[in-house]
C-alpha cells in the first residue's frame, strides 16, 4: 500500500478531513483487553475519583492513536507516517452512560519537508477542552 496522497497537490494550509470518534466505558474494556493496560483509572470510577481524577479517563495511547486516524485516513496509509508525537494536556473524561465522550481531531498541513514529507499538525479536543498539546506527524507522500 502507498499514500494516495501526492506530494505535488498539497500546500501549506491543506486541512485534512475532521472525524469525531466515540468513547464508551465499553471501549475502554476492549482497549484494556488489547493493550494488556488494565490501570483502574481506566475503568473503575471510585478509584480514579480517589487518586483526583473527575472520572474514569481514556487511555492515552487510546486517545493519541484516534488522532492519528485522521492523518491514516488521509493519507490512505498508515506506513506512510514516519514520525508522530503528542504532549498530552487533559485527559479524555469517559462518564459511565450509553454517550461516553467524544474526541474530534482536525489536521492541517503545516509545513512541507525535504523527502516527499509534510508536517501535519494536529487538534484534538474531547468536552470542549485541548486533550493534545504539540500533536504533529511527518508523513511521507506519493
Amino acid at each position: 500500500m502507498a499514500a494516495k496522497i501526492s506530494y505535488a497537490d498539497v500546500e501549506v494550509g491543506t486541512e485534512l478531513p475532521p472525524q469525531t470518534f466515540s468513547v464508551t466505558r465499553a471501549t475502554l474494556v476492549q482497549y484494556a483487553g488489547a493493550s494488556g493496560d488494565f490501570n483502574p483509572i481506566h475503568w473503575n470510577e471510585k478509584f480514579a475519583v480517589e487518586v483526583g481524577l473527575p472520572d474514569v479517563i481514556a487511555h492515552g495511547m487510546f486517545t493519541m492513536a484516534e488522532a492519528i486516524r485522521v492523518v491514516t485516513d488521509w493519507v490512505g496509509d498508515p506506513a506512510a507516517v514516519v514520525e508522530y508525537g503528542v504532549r498530552f494536556t487533559k485527559p479524555v473524561v469517559v462518564p459511565n452512560d450509553d454517550k461516553g465522550a467524544t474526541i474530534e481531531v482536525a489536521g492541517k498541513v503545516a509545513a512541507k519537508l525535504d523527502d516527499n514529507t509534510v508536517r501535519v499538525d494536529l487538534t484534538a479536543t474531547s468536552g470542549g477542552q485541548k486533550i493534545l498539546g504539540m500533536s504533529r506527524a511527518v508523513v511521507r507522500l506519493a
